[in-house]
């Protein structure tokens, strides 16, 4: 299998049952009548392998010294992309709301990151983790993006395996809710929040 390719890697998101239809809640919160479930992606540790090296591949003519995700979606996919070209990995999580490096994780002025994303949608995740990457005092050599949903400027090279256009809607806008239509929450990022409220 070779999932480097964007026609390959569509069929292998849609083999395993990871382009799904119906109304869900993004985590952008955001709605859609499409929704890419990433862990299709990560549960298997050779196509994680497959599309890590392609992201890495890429990223080569970056000459990243650390790959830096965000928690917890992007922890494995940042580890095999770093894995593949010999940097560190690190990964961007929140306390107390706010993203922050934690657990000894560091960055310094010479660091050149390479900021690595699952899915995309409004490129919410992929802009908090540029910014704690600043905020160190490190830069951004580039992103790569495994599914990108919408075309997105982070104002940095940005590298995308599979673009896969999906229209999303503002709550107040979406035809599915004017319809009334169930909605679906399978966003990890409004999950957390709902599991951290209660």
């Amino acid at each position: 299998m070779n999932a480097a390719t964007p026609a390959d890697l569509e069929r292998e998101l849609g083999a395993r049952g990871a382009l799904l239809s119906g109304h869900f809640r993004l985590s952008s919160g955001r709605h859609s009548n499409r929704f890419v479930q990433k862990f299709r992606i990560l549960e298997d540790p050779r196509l994680v392998e497959d599309v890590a090296r392609a992201l890495a591949e890429a990223a080569r003519r970056f000459s990243p010294t650390v790959v830096v995700s965000a928690a917890v979606g992007g922890i494995v996919l940042g580890y095999e992309t770093a894995r593949q070209l010999g940097t560190l990995a690190i990964f961007v999580e929140k306390e107390a709301g706010v993203p922050v490096l934690r657990r000894g994780f560091v960055l310094a002025s010479g660091d050149r990151a390479f900021v690595v994303e699952d899915v995309v949608t409004t490129g919410g995740s992929v802009r908090e983790v540029i910014d704690v990457v600043r905020a160190a005092g490190a830069e951004v050599a580039g992103v790569g993006i495994v599914v990108r949903r919408a075309p997105i400027d982070f104002g940095v090279e940005t590298i995308a395996l599979l673009d896969l256009p999906i229209a999303s809607y503002d709550p107040a806008a979406c035809p599915q809710c004017a319809a009334g239509e169930p909605i679906t929450e399978p966003g990890s990022r409004f999950l957390g929040a709902k599991e951290r409220t209660g």
